[in-house]
């Protein structure tokens, strides 16, 4: 049996707290300062957190071990098995010639990529993200960005900026409600929250959308689409959140924003689209134009290039909307107490831990749902079965470094939370009195930098958040929902995330270049959350619901 110290080392908090975060840093160094690969990384990390768990916290070799071999298991299923069916779909649509058709209906839209970066990653990427999460939208979108002209390198770093406003509401609000049901906080409540901190920060994200898309000329030449695109998708996810439904936040939001876009090209277009274009051809090393579907962009071929997407959208919806389908697939989740480990950790009130256990949701994961998706397709598209069959199977050798590392990252996590590592950060941070609320977004973001997920951020961290208000008398769902705000800007520098994304736009092994490039977005943007909670805990607190 054994019960995580908050502070085993020289009965220090602080000092715990520095040696616990060494698995942490070496992630970070190995990734961007040595320029390792990330499955060496993530290995190396994850042997760090073990050295850390049996030496410093006393945590027993076996429990170590079977810790590690969860998280394994998890980073396989769901995440990889999200990740991995996402790039068949894509890959699919590209064999039956479809894609170069959505190449057509996307520039019948807009023919500038710069107006493309948003629409795709920003608009459809929220959308994904409400409906899917665990990686789907980045790498869905990284695909689709590489088709309309994007270098691979600009794809990823894109799309990872541009997965960050909708996170909160992820997955129909799975980080909300989570952190209301540990929390007993009503999540409606915590939502509205986040609905009046997120916002602030998604009004200008298509802004820097078009800035990393094409410097400083494409915001100088694009910045009243961006900025409209951002105010209406800001706006909406502030009523929705406040007054409609937590839920939906995001589907409402990323479909007013794409209306918006739609609606303003109708009156207005920008300029230099063309230079863009063939600025953003010759980063990508083309020495021609790319190449187009030919013949007339009937209804039909539109419909037939659009059809995947929609499907995605149709049956994500049901699963996740539609009451009786979410029963009946809930319903075949599998609870598995982890042999050897579930039971043999307690917390200090002696209660047994429940993160022992693990959830196989074979039939209602996202990955799931996006295989039945890929089936479909391929039968629509009349894609041979041999062919998928073999699109898959090279798929899974071409990622099965990707697959190592988000394994090992997950592994990595799970035996950061079970041994205490991360707990004990959590309260040194927290045992900053009044300046906690300026400080209080950086446990979310540390939480989903780690995992992946901001969900597990408000696992690991949504009651610690609640106690540490309460002990400094600040309200409770304020720093409750900045753990939840914090963490939406965590998530593309995560390892897991750097490597869906590496993956997708065929980069893999160029994890750390691409940390190196998104790091600073990710500490502005927490900088800037951290000014938006610490306010609104004082000086702000009227815009509060």
């Amino acid at each position: 049996m054994y019960t995580p110290d908050l502070a085993p080392v020289a009965d220090s908090l602080a000092t715990s707290a520095l040696i616990a975060m060494l698995p942490l840093a070496t992630v970070f160094l190995l990734l961007g300062v040595f320029k390792w690969k990330a499955h060496w990384a993530g290995l190396t990390a994850l042997a760090v957190a073990a050295v850390v768990a049996i030496f410093a916290y006393g945590m027993p070799v076996q429990l170590t071990v079977l810790s590690a071999t969860q998280g394994f298991a998890f980073g396989l299923f769901p995440i990889m098995w999200i990740v991995i069916n996402a790039i068949w779909l894509y890959d699919l649509t590209v064999k039956s010639g479809r894609f170069e058709d959505l190449r057509l209906v996307i520039d019948r839209v807009s023919d500038d990529p710069r107006i493309q970066a948003i629409i795709i990653a920003f608009c459809f990427g929220g959308l994904l993200e409400a409906l899917a999460g665990f990686g789907a939208p980045v790498a869905i979108t990284g695909v689709m960005l590489l088709a309309v002209g994007f270098s691979p390198m600009r794809a990823a770093t894109t799309v990872l900026l541009a997965n960050t406003a909708p996170v909160a509401f992820g997955a129909i609000a799975i980080p909300i409600i989570t952190a209301g049901n540990l929390t007993g906080i009503n999540y409606h409540e915590i939502g509205a929250y986040v609905g009046h901190q997120t916002p602030l920060l998604a009004f200008i994200v298509p802004l820097f959308l078009v800035f990393l898309a094409d410097g400083k000329r494409g915001l100088r030449e694009t910045w009243p689409i961006a900025l409209v695109i951002g105010i209406v998708f800001a706006i909406t996810q502030w009523v929705s959140a406040t007054w409609i439904s937590v839920e939906l936040t995001d589907i409402i939001a990323s479909l007013c924003g794409l209306a918006a876009a739609v609606i303003m090209l109708r009156f207005w277009q920008p300029k230099g689209g063309d230079e863009a274009r063939e600025r953003l051809r010759a980063e990508a090393g083309e020495n021609e134009t790319p190449a187009r579907a030919t013949g007339t962009l009937t209804a039909a071929r539109t419909w037939m290039a659009l059809f995947p997407y929609l499907l995605v959208i149709v049956i994500f919806s049901v699963a996740k909307l539609f009451p009786p389908a979410v029963e009946f697939l809930s319903a075949s989740d599998v609870k598995i107490q982890w042999p050897g480990l579930h039971g043999n950790i307690v917390n200090s009130d002696g209660e047994v831990v429940t993160s022992t256990i693990y959830n196989l949701s074979w039939l209602s994961s996202p990955g799931t749902l996006l295989l039945i998706c890929g089936v479909i397709i391929a039968i629509v598209y009349r894609v041979g079965f041999s062919d998928s069959a073999s699109i898959y199977g090279k798929n899974l050798v071409k990622m099965r470094f990707s697959i190592l590392t988000v394994a090992s990252v997950l592994a990595l996590a799970y035996v950061m939370n079970q041994s205490g590592q991360t707990i004990t950060i959590g309260h040194w941070i927290a045992g900053t009195g009044a300046a906690f609320a300026f400080l209080s977004p950086i446990l979310g973001w540390l939480g989903t930098a780690v995992t992946g997920s901001d969900t597990s951020a408000n696992a690991l961290f949504a009651t610690l958040q609640q106690a540490a208000a309460e002990r400094v008398g600040i309200d409770p769902t304020l720093l409750v929902a900045a753990n939840t705000s914090g963490g939406v800007v965590g998530k593309m520098i995560s390892p897991q995330n750097l490597t869906i994304a590496a993956t997708a736009v065929g980069l893999v092994n160029k994890e750390s270049e691409i940390f190196r490039k998104v790091i600073w977005w990710s500490l502005g943007l927490l900088a800037a959350m951290c000014l938006i909670v610490g306010l609104q805990s004082n000086i702000l607190a009227w815009m509060l619901p």
